[in-house]
């Protein structure tokens, strides 16, 4: 379980410009990662 302040591991993510990868995003900028686990979700 990661601890507040561990860096996230590298993933790649597919968007809306082609593919997103954490590790060269976070070289131009600051990153925070958030998670909603019940998003389009029902209830």
């Amino acid at each position: 379980m990661p601890e507040v302040g561990d860096k996230a591991p590298d993933f790649t993510l597919a968007s809306t410009v082609g593919e997103l990868t954490l590790s060269k995003v976070n070289q131009r900028k600051k990153v925070v990662l958030a998670f909603y686990i019940e998003d389009n979700t029902p209830g």
